[in-house]
């Protein structure tokens, strides 16, 4: 019977096959090559669009003494919610694409610093402005371009080690992560009773010894509709629709089913899980919300090199995490599968291949974290898509903490700053 398909496979399903697409390929070979052809179109005019820009990047010092919650971080970020081409013109002659903005936690020796910066110059004042509305006290400093703390580290397989991950979703983007509101940060409390999610991340930067450091990276640009004019054939809608629709499917599970024809359903009778559920998502539609990324790197010289900071790098950030919300999780290294190992070990002539491979990895993520690429090209949704946070989500990953932080290698300014009394006595001479 096997043999008889086979037979009648090869001799005639195969022919006409061939016979059909050598008849209709006048039609569908120049339709495949206008595709190709628009793809690299629109790489070439966004890539040109970008190279012309002059991006920015800014260096925060904190005082001591920031008694504000996360909130105004919020605020600031509102004023990252910057569009993209408004005609089409713009988007595909132009290649005008939308600023992208990057939050970044570093370590280097074990000092933490905050940088914030933009995919255009232009935003600097802008920034500058909102920081200081929010956060009168913190001093802001631009990083000229060759002090860039990621351009000045060159990755030498001879003589350092790094390994990066990408981080994803552990569920939905409609579920939020666990946010500062959940830590009832929103609330006036006093220092002894405030618990700070972020903190966490920065003793984890704080233990990070000389000759390593440690960088957190968090790419954002504004989350809306995908058409035309982000050069996308593929219309997607916003991803409040997603929500509403799980929050009716929430509601749906909740709601007890007919037991006869003709029957009535029974009354919605949630769990605590369900209610919290909803109200979670609730509470995030009605946020701004953002296209994310967010990276780590752990580098360091071969002989400080410390395995320990790479489970520190992941592990560091799961208080954001809520086993009826959502999480995060590693969902891009640069390393090989464990699977690919395992054969490696049957295999031992396959670790030379294994090896270079994890080498042109790390190469390849390094260079888009030095870059902050990942919308748009060289780079772009580099081994994954991008997930949803809102204003809200974001703000609690990063912001500036006050005096329930005390890790002694996060450097604050000693006093605050304000101007002299208008009605100082000048005397006269």
């Amino acid at each position: 019977m096997f043999l008889e398909l086979l037979i009648k496979l090869n001799t005639e399903i195969l022919p006409l096959v061939y016979k059909v697409l050598f008849v209709l390929a006048p039609i569908y070979i120049p339709f495949l090559l206008i595709v190709v052809a628009v793809k690299l179109y629109a790489k070439y005019v966004q890539l040109k669009y970008i190279a012309k820009q002059e991006p920015i990047l800014l260096e925060i010092k904190i005082p001591k003494d920031i008694q504000k919650s996360p909130l105004a971080m919020e605020i600031v970020l509102g004023a990252m919610q910057q569009s993209g081409a408004a005609t089409y013109s713009e988007a595909w002659l132009d290649g005008k694409v939308a600023p992208w903005f990057s939050l970044e936690l570093v370590s280097i020796g074990g000092e933490v610093k905050f940088f914030v910066w933009a995919s255009e110059k232009k935003f600097k004042n802008l920034l500058e402005a909102q920081i200081y509305a929010q956060y009168p006290t913190v001093e802001i400093y631009p990083v000229p371009n060759d002090k860039d703390y990621a351009k000045l580290f060159t990755y030498d397989p001879a003589a350092n080690q790094i390994w990066g991950i990408q981080y994803g979703l552990t569920g939905d983007d409609v579920f939020p992560i666990k946010t500062y509101t959940d830590y009832n940060l929103d609330k006036d409390q006093k220092d002894e009773y405030r618990i700070d999610p972020l903190t966490a991340v920065i003793e984890y930067l704080g233990s990070i010894g000389p000759g390593q450091q440690a960088w957190i990276q968090v790419l954002i640009r504004k989350h809306g509709k995908i058409d035309l004019k982000m050069h996308s054939f593929k219309k997607v809608d916003d991803w409040k629709k997603a929500a509403k629709a799980k929050i009716e499917e929430i509601r749906a599970e909740a709601t007890p089913k007919p037991k006869k024809e003709g029957e009535y359903p029974g009354f919605p009778n949630p769990t605590k899980g369900q209610i919290e559920q909803i109200a979670a998502i609730e509470r995030s539609v009605n946020k701004m919300a953002f296209d994310t990324c967010m990276r780590g790197f752990y580098l360091a010289t071969k002989e400080t090199f410390n395995p320990i900071y790479i489970t520190g790098i992941i592990g560091s950030i799961r208080q954001y995490n809520s086993s009826t919300l959502n999480g995060f999780k590693l969902k891009t290294k640069t390393d090989v599968t464990d699977a690919f190992k395992d054969w490696c070990t049957v295999f031992p002539f396959l670790n030379d291949f294994k090896d270079k491979r994890v080498i042109k990895l790390k190469k390849l993520m390094f260079n888009a974290y030095k870059l902050r690429s990942f919308f748009y090209p060289p780079y772009k949704y580099y081994k994954q898509d991008p997930f949803i946070l809102t204003t809200e989500e974001v703000a609690t990953i990063y912001h500036f903490p006050g005096n329930v932080s005390a890790t002694p290698s996060l450097p604050k300014i000693p006093s605050k700053k304000s101007e002299a009394p208008s009605n100082l006595p000048v005397s006269q001479k």
